[in-house]
């Protein structure tokens, strides 16, 4: 009877446990708000060619996506942008810096830093 205790009380501790660090996890919000930078930077695929190519037409599609991405979650394109998933993409980050003005967006943070690199 003494193990089944035992066994009860490990097994509610492991369970809170648990349960803490996923509400800890669920309210903290990174850069870009409940959304993880993976689905974020899935979002922007159709800037791929630009972001690679400073002279590669910027499609409507990614000025959409970039423009919706800047009026909800403005930090959230400079997390992208600096990810591992941008590495592994081949992003070029000097190039993909300025896709906001390729694209005319008025909102945008100009003159903000994104690494070593500012919004034009």
């Amino acid at each position: 009877m003494d193990f089944n205790v035992r066994t009860f009380l490990a097994t509610v501790v492991m369970f809170l446990l648990a349960s803490s660090l996923l509400i800890i996890e669920t309210e903290s919000a990174g850069e870009c708000g409940k959304t993880p930078i993976g689905s974020a930077a899935a979002s922007l695929s159709p800037c791929l060619d630009a972001s690679r190519n400073v002279r590669a037409k910027v499609s409507p599609a990614c000025c959409s996506k970039v423009g919706a991405l800047l009026s909800t979650s403005p930090k959230c394109l400079c997390s992208v942008l600096l990810s591992p998933l941008a590495k592994q993409a081949k992003i070029n980050l000097a190039i993909a810096i300025t896709i906001p003005k390729r694209c005319n967006i008025r909102n945008r943070p100009a003159g903000k830093k994104c690494g070593k690199y500012t919004l034009p």
